[in-house]
Formats: C-alpha cells, structure tokens, sequence
C-alpha cells in the first residue's frame, strides 16, 4: 500500500498510541517512588481477547449523530482491554426516509467490535423527527408520541434486533430521559414496556437495561416508572437498572447510589445496578462542554478521577461504563454545542486521534488487573489509620491471593497532591506483595520492614497512599513485566 510521508507520520503516531508509548511530559506530575520500596517493573497491558471475561465496559456513544469516528479510534479498543462497549443506535441516522433503513455506519461497526473481543451494548434511541410527533434526534429529546411515530419507532426496534442479534447481548431503552422536564416516570414506562416486549420477541436471550438515568437523585421519577412496570407485568423485562449522576468528587455520589439501589430492589432484588456512564473532561473549563465543565480539569486530573469512579463502583460490586473512548464533537442543533473532552483518547479537529492521554493507560491497568477471577470482598473492609480514605478488599478465586485498593477520598482529584503514609490492616492472603501506581502502571515491592503477618490478617505501613487509587497486591495478580 502507497503511504503519503505524512499518512506514514499519522500511522506511526497511532500504533505508538496503542503499544502506549505516549508523551512523558504528562507523567512528570505524579508523585515520586515511593521511598524505600524498589521499582521490580511495570503492569503489562492485556487485550481483550487474552481477559477471558470482566464487567468493564468503554463508552462508544454519539456515533449515531456523527460525533465521533469509530474508523479512527477502533484500533484502540483491542489493547484496551474492556469487554463491552456502549453504542447509540441511532434511529434518525438509519432512517432518513420513511420505511427505509440503511444500516450501513452500523454494519461497520458492531460486528467489527465484536470481532475484536468487545462486545456491543446498544441503546435504543432517539427521536425520529421525519415523523410528525416523532421526538428529537438528540441528548434530552422526547420520545416518540404520536401513533404513526411509535409504530415506526417499533419498526425500527424490530429491525434493528433482527440484524444484529448475532453480536449484541445486551439492548439499553433510551437515554437519561429525566432530563426532559416533559417526560414523566409513567409515560417512560409505558415506552420502555413497549418497546423491551419487541426486544423480547425477537431475541428472548437478550439481556434488557433500563434506563440510563441521568440523574441519581429523582427517586419519585424512578418511582413511577417502576411503579407502571410493576402494575403492566413488567418488572421481568428489566436485567440491569443504569444510572449516570456526575459529581466533582466521585465518592460523594455513593450515598445517593444507595438510595436509589434501595429502592429499585424494594420492587426485584434480583435487577443488577450498573453505573452506565461516568467519566471526567481532560481540558480547563473554558474548553470543555458537557458534565464538570464548571471545573478545570487537566489528563493528570482526569485519570485520578476516572480511577476513582472505576475502582469506587468495582468495589462495590458495581459494573461501570467509562465515559467515553475519543473526545465528543458536539454540532449546533444538539443539547450542547463543541468539544466534550471526556475522551481517553484525544482528538484531532476532524474527529481522527491524535494520542491516547493518560486516562487510557491507566485504564488499560485497571482492566488487566481486575477481571472476572478478582472479586470484590463485599463482607470485608480493609481499616486504615488515615481518615477520607477508600479501601476494599478483594481475593482471586483461583489463587486465593488479596488486593486491596487504596485512595484518599477527601476532595476533587488534585494537581499535586501528597501522599498520606497509611497504615493499612486487611485479612488476606499475600505471598509476595506488591504496591501499583495505577496510573504510570509502575510495580515495586513492598519492603519487608513494612508489613507483617499474623494468621490471616495483614498488616502494611508506611504505605504512600495518594488522591488517585493506589494497590496493594500480591505479585501473582499484577501481570508484570520486568523492568
């Protein structure tokens, strides 16, 4: 294949991205080596087809207004590492006429992501305004009301299900539809009912998310779409209750979180929570748009946060989505207008990646570290000696060895902050523990001066724990590479 210099320049610059190789500048911010504990080498990245399963899943949304450009950032999933990806479907972009679909942006991208190990979950939305009553084809539209609208809207469902049942387990209805201040809980229900029995019919294996609620904090709306599911027979086409709900702070959120969990199980204990879109902007606030634009963020930032909202829910027995693979070039007509600079990979003007920033490797280390066989020890709570800090256990289950995630949570991620020396105490199991800056993704051993053993209770000090999670683990967990 013939390759202009400079097609040469752009392709090199992309592989280097995806091997990790990116800029150093950025990661001259983090905190020293810890003092006393020596560098033994760094986390090797796995790709998705060598983690044999996780509950991580990447934000992959937009491409249904042409936001953003799967083409350009699809080699970037693979070395990833999630094993889901959240797409929009995009009603108004397949049916431009009426009765005729041309799935064609589709077709080139589901079943490619499915190829590489990642497996889609789609939403099923927006308007459709060729109808008359149809809804907007944008974030905070109504849904579809009129009979003409809705029967198309079924049309598409159908046949949308029908083509790509083959690579898609998953289907989410709408979403954040409580931004609409015009929808109601009820009127929401109705449309998820109806449209959940069609995903039904066609795919009765299909696993059914509901509802990507923007907000964690609108229980009485929560409360009569559950309400309406539960008086129609409904509360079975529900598999996952999603939520979003951004806060400066991530840890802030979890009491809300709570609440809102309370009372979906209040009607099925047996409906998973899934966080179903978080993640931080990378800019200062006069760049960026979208959620947390009142704050100047930066990569470093924007790393530290996105740990904290991944690690907060995993330990939680939380699955998460991570908003968002590429920079989001919102257009006029929408909800918001430029730039949402919550990508992990950073964007050139034409939609194209530039690099991958720093949030995208330490993603690439939470995904390798913690899959499906590191489960999260709900019944046991790691104790440190440091107050507004985060700690939770978890334990192979093959090996039976522990780790333990580790962060202050007191504030906004920082710019520079210093590392607390903690002592920490969790029941376990390590036979050679490790510390893990799961942001340059740098593994040192743990001195043996600073921890000790007695029965099945550890005991770590001196532990340099920073405003971003931080692991203690034993060395078989970790996936290291040598220095």
């Amino acid at each position: 294949m013939n390759m202009t210099p400079r097609t040469n320049i752009k392709l090199k610059s992309t592989l280097l991205g995806v091997l990790g190789l990116v800029g150093t500048t950025a990661f001259a911010q983090l905190p020293a080596a810890p003092e006393g504990f020596r560098e033994i080498g760094s986390v090797k990245p796995r790709s998705t087809k060598e983690i044999k399963a996780s509950s991580w899943s990447i934000g992959g949304e937009t491409m249904d207004r042409d936001y953003t450009d799967y083409q350009s950032y699809k080699h970037y999933l693979e070395p990833l590492g999630a094993k889901r990806i959240r797409l929009q479907g995009g009603w108004a972009r397949t049916e431009k006429v009426k009765g005729k679909y041309d799935f064609a942006w589709l077709d080139a991208v589901i079943p490619d992501a499915a190829a590489r190990g990642v497996a889609p979950w789609v939403e099923l939305s927006y308007g459709n305004p060729i109808y008359e009553g149809g809804g907007e084809a944008k974030l905070a539209g109504h849904i579809p009301t009129s009979p003409e609208a809705l029967t198309a809207w079924d049309n598409w469902v159908r046949a949308m299900v029908t083509r790509y049942k083959k690579d898609v387990p998953e289907w989410e209805i709408w979403n954040e539809p409580d931004i609409n201040k015009t929808h109601t809980g009820r009127e929401i229900g109705e449309f998820y009912l109806r449209t959940a029995r069609i995903v039904k019919e066609v795919q009765p294996e299909a696993r059914l998310i509901a509802l990507g609620m923007a907000s964690v904090t609108k229980l009485d709306f929560m409360r009569d779409f559950l309400d309406y599911l539960k008086e129609n027979n409904g509360l079975k086409y529900i598999d996952v209750l999603s939520y979003h709900g951004y806060a400066p702070n991530p840890s802030t959120s979890y009491p809300q979180i709570e609440k809102l969990r309370e009372l979906v199980w209040s009607y099925d204990r047996g409906i998973e929570f899934m966080q179903g879109e978080n993640g931080a902007p990378s800019t200062p606030s006069a760049v960026t748009i979208g959620a947390l634009r009142q704050y100047d963020w930066s990569e470093l930032s924007q790393a530290k946060w996105d740990l904290r909202r991944m690690l907060g829910d995993h330990g939680r027995g939380i699955a998460t989505n991570l908003f968002t693979i590429s920079d989001i070039h919102y257009e006029a007509g929408d909800h918001m207008v430029g730039v949402n600079t919550k990508g992990i990979l950073k964007t050139n003007p034409d939609k194209t990646i530039e690099r991958p920033k720093m949030a995208y490797k330490a993603a690439q280390h939470v995904f390798t570290i913690f899959d499906a066989d590191l489960e999260a020890q709900l019944d046991i709570k790691p104790t440190t000696n440091q107050e507004k800090q985060s700690a939770f256990a978890y334990k192979h289950k093959k090996s039976g060895q522990t780790a333990v995630s580790l962060w202050n949570n007191e504030a906004r991620p920082a710019e520079t902050f210093t590392p607390q020396p903690t002592q920490v105490t969790v029941k376990g199991s390590f036979k050679k523990p490790v510390y893990v800056d799961l942001i340059s993704g740098k593994v040192y051993e743990v001195p043996k001066a600073n921890w000790k053993k007695e029965g099945t209770t550890h005991t770590f000090t001196n532990i340099p724990v920073a405003d971003y999670p931080i692991l203690l683990a034993d060395q078989s967990l970790v996936y290291l590479t040598n220095k």
